[in-house]
C-alpha cells in the first residue's frame, strides 16, 4: 500500500473527521500568537491535543494566510531504533482530515535511509498534520523521523530539502514526569537554551534533541531568531502535578 494509515487517530487525537477539524480549529480560535514578520519555522510539541493541542495551536496560529509549497518536518524516533534519519517510501500520509501528499521528487533525490518502519508507528510526526491540513491549502510533506543522529547529520539533511517556498517544523516534547515544579524549573532554563540557538540539548531537556540541534543549529547559521511563544505542561489540563510532561511552542524568525 502507498498510503501511511495514521496510527494513533482516536488516542492522540479525534478519529471522526468532523469532531476533529471542530478541535483543531477550536484550539486555533483561543490561540493568541503576537504577530511576527516572515516566518521560516515553528517548533511544537507531539502530545495528545488534550494535554499539548493550545500550545501547539499558538505557533500554528501563526500560519493563517500564509502558503508554502513545501514543509518539512522532523522529529524523534519514539518506535523503532534508528541511526541517522529515515524519510518514507509511501507517496501519501493519512489522517482523518484526508490525504497529505509526499514531495516524492525530492525524497527521491535525498541521501537518506528509507524506513517505512520508523514511520509506521511514530506519532510525533502524525498529530502535526491536522493542524497543517486546516491551515495550508496546498502543500507537499517530506517528513522525516530523527534517530541517533549529529547536528551535522540534520543541517546537512535540512540544507538538501529547504529551499525559500518551505516551512521547517520541528517536534518536540520538554522533560517527561518530574513533578510540577521542578518541571517547570528545568523546562525554563531549557526555553531559554533553545531561544539562545544551542546544539547540545539532550533527551532528559526534549525528548526531540536530536533533531533539534541539528534544526537549531541551521537556523543559527541563518541568523534566524527562535521566539518563545507558550510554555505549558500536561498538569495544566489533566490537574495532575506530581508527574508532569513539559511542551513549548516558538516561532522562528
Amino acid at each position: 500500500m502507498d498510503i501511511r494509515a495514521p496510527a494513533v487517530a482516536g488516542l492522540f487525537y479525534p478519529a471522526a473527521p468532523a469532531v476533529l477539524r471542530a478541535e483543531v480549529e477550536s484550539c486555533l480560535a483561543e490561540a493568541r500568537p503576537p504577530a511576527v514578520g516572515e516566518l521560516h519555522a515553528l517548533i511544537v510539541p507531539h502530545a495528545g491535543y488534550r494535554y499539548s493541542g493550545a500550545v501547539a495551536a499558538s505557533a500554528y496560529a501563526l500560519l493563517r494566510g500564509r502558503r508554502y509549497a513545501r514543509v518539512v518536518l522532523i522529529g524523534p524516533a519514539h518506535r523503532v531504533p534508528l541511526d541517522g534519519i529515515a524519510l518514507p517510501t509511501v507517496s501519501q500520509f493519512r489522517t482523518p482530515l484526508g490525504d497529505v501528499p509526499i514531495d516524492t521528487a525530492l525524497v527521491a533525490r535525498l541521501d537518506v535511509a528509507r524506513r517505512d518502519d520508523a514511520h509506521a508507528r511514530e506519532h510525533c510526526l502524525e498529530v502535526q498534520l491536522p493542524f497543517l491540513q486546516c491551515l495550508l491549502p496546498d502543500f507537499r510533506l517530506v517528513p522525516a523521523v530523527v534517530g541517533a543522529a549529529s547536528p551535522q547529520q540534520v543541517e546537512d539533511f535540512l540544507d538538501a530539502a529547504v529551499d525559500a517556498d518551505t516551512l521547517v517544523i520541528v517536534s518536540t516534547d520538554l522533560s517527561h514526569y518530574h513533578d510540577d515544579a521542578t518541571a517547570r524549573r528545568l523546562d525554563d532554563a531549557t526555553v531559554t537554551r533553545i531561544e539562545a540557538l544551542v546544539t547540545d540539548l539532550d533527551g532528559h531537556e526534549a525528548c526531540g534533541a536530536m533533531a533539534l540541534n541539528g534544526f537549531l543549529r541551521y537556523a543559527a547559521r541563518r541568523h534566524w531568531r527562535v521566539q518563545r511563544l507558550d510554555v505549558r505542561n500536561s498538569g495544566d489540563t489533566s490537574g495532575d502535578r506530581s508527574r508532569v510532561v513539559g511542551y513549548a511552542s516558538f516561532a522562528v524568525v
